[in-house]
């Protein structure tokens, strides 16, 4: 049986740099923005918090739910924390990360569904579907702010 990697040799592994090292926010954003589908962006995109969402969010409810649900799950807990730290910051509520979130993690599971995959594309095309992707995940939270 193999030993979970810990932190830093996670954020090595997703950045090829280790944690804090120069580049590794070039890294980041080129691996993430250039990734071949929804669900991989995600692997690449803040190494750091996606390890401690993987631990101690995903992998307990993967144990009890579809991996689907739980992945959703995840992203959709996350979308909290971020409304939660923007809503301390500022002071009065803030709910805008965890329904944006809610439709990134949908991208995410329907990506894994049709199996996307846009490697064979060049960086530039799959960095454009990439963030029109988180683009107008980020419109239709708005929107619902709207409603």
């Amino acid at each position: 049986m193999r030993r979970p990697m810990n932190m830093a040799e996670y954020v090595r592994r997703r950045n090829g740099v280790p944690m804090g090292a120069r580049g590794s926010l070039r890294n980041m954003l080129q691996r993430s923005l250039g990734a071949r589908s929804f669900a991989v962006f995600w692997q690449y995109w803040n190494p750091i918090f996606g390890y401690a969402l993987g631990r101690y969010i995903f992998a307990p409810a993967k144990r009890w739910l579809p991996p689907p649900v739980a992945l959703l799950l995840t992203i959709v807990v996350c979308g909290a924390l971020h409304d939660l730290v923007t809503t301390l910051v500022r002071g009065s509520v803030a709910f805008l990360f965890m329904p944006w979130f809610f439709f990134l993690g949908l991208g995410v599971v329907a990506s894994r569904y049709v199996h996307m995959d846009l490697g064979h594309h060049p960086w530039w095309v799959r960095a454009a579907v990439n963030l029109a992707y988180v683009s107008v995940c980020l419109g239709l939270a708005i929107g619902l702010q709207g409603s």
